[in-house]
């Protein structure tokens, strides 16, 4: 069932709230293209937006202006149901929290979204077990979240995101819950098995060690903005840092939403 990673063309992305009836600014014309199989870390403070622009692009959240088009096909225009069921099938998430389900085990965790897209349940639990091996859990398949370590967890949540081998691979701080050498770990596994399956990847971090084990490009939100790390001397640190220039925008998103960063 092999994918190609997604072509992701955005042009002029805007995301502002009101806040005391007055437009604030959460992101500000954006724009970028990532090419089938790209994998690209986004990289700045905590508050300047780098969670909202992957929930857009995600389909999680809308933009205030703008145009996104995925593999050609423009998603501002679509509708919630379209979008709810081109999520579902082309889109996967690896968030900062696990969010397994606490009753299921491991397999059945994994199983979830093939079963979601009726798939059959004895190839569902093919791929799941396939995938769950790739990332080192064959001998724990049939234990629930509560009975793994966090790292386990993590990679339960990373062979979910990636069992149907989505096209768009987003992830949100993967390893924010983790330990420095655990969280090293899962991300470089997290890259090597996206190499194997070939989609377009796009991870939200403030942590410059894990950026620069990205293969392609660095980028971060400064100020709403988006600008190409390429064409900088590196990433050179955030506010919590001490750098001046990397200031964090705060918006209503971040009170009103868990993790937007």
């Amino acid at each position: 069932m092999r994918r190609r990673g997604a072509r992701i063309e955005v042009k002029r992305l805007g995301k502002a709230y009101i806040h005391s009836g007055k437009p604030l600014p959460i992101l500000w014309d954006i724009d970028l293209t990532l090419s089938p199989g790209d994998m690209v870390a986004v990289v700045g403070a905590s508050g300047v937006g780098k969670s909202t622009f992957l929930q857009i692009l995600g389909t999680l959240d809308l933009p205030t202006s703008g145009s996104i088009k995925f593999d050609g096909e423009e998603l501002t225009t679509m509708s919630s149901s379209r979008l709810a069921e081109f999520r579902n099938r082309r889109i996967g998430f690896v968030f900062q929290f696990h969010h397994l389900l606490p009753e299921f085990t491991a397999l059945e965790n994994v199983m979830m979204p093939a079963l979601i897209q009726r798939i059959p349940q004895s190839i569902a639990q093919k791929r799941a077990h396939d995938i769950l091996g790739r990332v080192g859990l064959s001998h724990r398949l049939t234990h629930r979240p509560t009975e793994l370590s966090g790292g386990e967890q993590q990679r339960v949540a990373l062979a979910r995101a990636m069992v149907l081998e989505p096209s768009l691979l987003l992830a949100d701080e993967p390893t924010g819950n983790l330990d420095r050498a655990t969280g090293q770990a899962i991300h470089e596994l997290f890259l090597e098995l996206n190499r194997e399956r070939g989609s377009t990847l796009l991870v939200v971090t403030h942590n410059p060690e894990l950026a620069a084990l990205m293969p392609r490009r660095l980028m971060m939100i400064d100020g709403g903005q988006l600008r190409d790390e390429d064409r900088e001397t590196g990433y050179r640190g955030t506010a919590a840092d001490g750098d001046p220039t990397s200031a964090p925008v705060d918006g209503p998103d971040s009170v009103a939403k868990d993790g937007a960063s």
